[in-house]
C-alpha cells in the first residue's frame, strides 16, 4: 500500500513542488490550503493531487501516515492541532526533502535576496543542456521545463535556497538544511521583517549557509555590498565573485540592452571568456545568467553550452510575465516583494520598453512591504513609473499599526516629487478607476507576490470590454 502524505499548505510554491515530487516517487499525496490560485493552483490539478480548502480536521481523515507542515502554518490552524492532538508523524519541508531526496546528490544551492528563482532556472537549463540529467526544486514555474521540479537520473539536485524559516516547531532558515556543495549568492539585504529583526540578523544566516559548504566545495558570489563580502569572508571553500568591478573573476562588460534581447561579454580572470546573450530584460538578469554561467563553468561545463542554454531560456513564470496586450496595452506580471525588487523591475521594464508610458500597480503583500521599515525607499523605487497606484496593504489587520506600510505617506511622497501617485482601495477600485486612463502603448507593471484580487484576470477582461465599446460605436 502506498504511504500517504498530506501537505498543510500545499499552494506555497516550494510545497506544490515537494507535492509533485512526492507524487513521481508513487507516494499518495493530498494537501489543504487557504486559497488557491495560479499557476500553483494549476500545476497541482496537472498533477491530480486534491487539494482541499478550507483548513478543517477533516481534511486528514483517514490519517496519513505523514504530514509535511508548511512555514506559513502557525499554531491555532485547524488542521495542525489536529495533528498535534492525534500525534500524527510530522516535519518540515526541508526535512524531508533533505531525507528522501538530496541524500547522495551533489546539491547545489542558489541562495540570496534577489534573483534566487530566475538563477535556480537558468543554472538547472544550463545542466539539463549539458545532457547531466539534474533534479531541482524552484521556487516558481520555470519555462523551459513548464515544471518547478524535476527528479533526474543524474548526480546534481540543483534547488533555491530560502533564507525564510523552517516551521512553526524550526525557526532557523530553510536552506541549512540542504548542506551544499555548491553555492551562488546573489545579494544580502534585509528582508523577511516579521522574522529578521536586523540586517545583521540577515547576515549570520548566510554566514551559517556559507559555513556548511565542504573545502572542496565551490562558491560563487556578487562582487558588490559589504553584507556579501561580510558573509562569505571566512568560507573554507573557495569563492569567486562575479559582476562589474575589476577584483571579479567573472567581469561583465559591453552590455547591450535592446528590445528583443540583452547581450554582454563576460571576462574570466581579466581575459575574455565568452559572448552571452539571452531574451530577457534587465541588466539584473545578467547578474544572475553570468552567476549561472560561472558556477556551471565550475563545474566542467563547455562555455559553448553554456552560452546555447542561454540564448534559448524563457525565464519563470511570474518574472517579467507577460500577460496579455490588448488593444496596444501590455500587461506585466512581476513578483516584486521589495522595493530593490521592485527598482530593478521597472529599470528593466524601461529599458525593453523605451518611450512608453510605465505604471506601476502595486499589491503590498509581503511581510516586509507591509511593514513601514521600507517606507522611502519604497516610494524611490515607485518613483521609477510614471503612473503609481497602490493598493491597501494585505491583511493590514494583522501588522501593528505602528510597524505598519503606511501607503498614503508612500503616495504622499510621490506626489510631493512630481510623480503621478494614488491610493486604491482594492482591485474593483484600481480596475474601474484606471482602466479608462490606459491608452495604446502604456505598460501596465503589476507588482504582488500574491494573487492581488483577481487582478490579472479582471483587467484585461476590462480593457476588452472597453475596447469592444470603441468598437462598436
Amino acid at each position: 500500500m502506498k504511504r500517504h502524505i498530506h501537505l498543510i499548505g500545499i499552494c506555497g510554491t516550494a510545497m506544490a513542488s515537494l507535492a509533485g515530487m512526492l507524487a513521481e516517487r508513487r507516494f499518495r499525496v493530498t494537501g489543504s490550503d487557504a486559497a488557491a490560485y495560479p499557476p500553483m493552483s494549476d500545476f497541482l490539478k496537472s498533477l491530480a493531487i486534491p487539494v482541499s480548502q478550507p483548513f478543517s480536521a477533516q481534511n486528514l481523515e483517514p490519517k496519513p501516515d505523514l504530514v509535511v507542515v508548511g512555514n506559513a502554518i502557525s499554531r491555532g490552524n485547524a488542521e495542525l492541532e489536529y495533528v498535534l492532538n492525534e500525534r500524527i508523524p510530522f516535519c518540515s519541508l526541508p526535512q524531508l526533502l533533505h531525507d528522501e531526496f538530496l541524500r547522495g546528490k551533489e546539491v547545489l544551492v542558489v541562495a540570496g535576496t534577489h534573483g534566487k528563482t530566475t538563477t535556480t532556472s537558468m543554472l538547472s537549463w544550463i545542466f539539463e543542456v549539458a545532457g547531466t540529467k539534474p533534479s531541482f526544486l524552484i521556487g516558481g514555474i520555470a519555462e523551459n521545463f513548464g515544471r518547478s521540479f524535476q527528479l533526474g537520473d543524474g548526480k546534481y539536485f540543483i534547488l533555491e535556497g530560502d533564507e525564510y524559516d523552517t516551521a512553526f516547531f524550526d525557526k532557523g532558515p530553510k536552506f541549512l538544511h540542504y548542506f551544499p556543495d555548491g553555492v551562488i549568492l546573489t545579494s544580502v539585504e534585509f528582508d523577511h521583517a516579521d522574522i529578521y529583526k536586523d540586517l545583521d540578523a540577515v547576515e549570520t544566516a548566510f554566514r551559517r549557509l556559507v559555513n556548511l559548504v565542504p573545502q572542496r566545495g565551490r562558491m560563487v558570489a556578487f562582487d558588490t555590498g559589504d553584507s556579501i563580502q561580510r558573509c562569505v569572508a571566512k568560507a573554507f571553500c573557495p569563492v569567486e565573485r562575479y559582476g562589474k568591478s575589476d577584483a571579479a573573476t567573472w567581469r561583465i562588460e559591453d552590455l547591450r540592452l535592446t528590445a528583443s534581447a540583452t547581450s554582454w561579454t563576460v571576462l574570466r580572470n581579466g581575459s575574455r571568456w565568452a559572448d552571452l546573450e539571452f531574451p530577457l530584460a534587465g541588466e539584473y538578469n545578467v547578474w544572475n545568467a553570468t552567476a549561472a554561467a560561472a558556477l556551471a563553468a565550475n563545474y566542467g561545463i563547455r562555455k559553448e553550452v553554456i552560452a546555447g542554454a542561454l540564448q534559448t531560456f524563457k525565464s519563470v513564470k511570474r518574472r517579467l510575465e507577460v500577460k496579455a496586450e490588448v488593444n496596444g496595452i501590455t500587461i506585466i506580471d512581476d513578483f516584486a516583494h521589495h522595493p530593490t525588487a521592485i527598482a530593478v523591475t521597472l529599470n528593466a521594464l524601461r529599458a525593453r520598453y523605451k518611450g512608453r508610458r510605465l505604471w506601476a500597480i502595486l499589491e503590498p503583500r509581503s511581510n516586509t512591504l507591509r511593514r513601514n521599515v521600507f517606507q522611502h525607499e519604497l516610494a524611490k523605487s515607485l518613483s521609477i513609473a510614471d503612473e503609481i497606484v497602490i493598493a491597501n496593504v494585505f491583511k493590514s489587520e494583522s501588522i501593528p499599526e505602528h510597524e505598519r506600510l503606511d501607503v498614503n505617506v508612500v503616495a504622499a511622497e510621490l506626489v510631493q516629487i512630481g510623480h503621478q501617485a494614488r491610493v486604491l482601495q482594492d482591485v474593483d477600485a484600481i480596475v474601474a478607476t484606471c482602466a479608462p486612463e490606459m491608452r495604446s502603448g502604456d505598460v501596465i507593471a503589476i507588482l504582488s507576490n500574491g494573487g492581488f484580487g483577481g487582478i490579472y484576470e479582471k483587467l484585461p477582461q476590462r480593457l476588452r470590454m472597453q475596447a469592444s465599446a470603441e468598437t462598436g460605436r
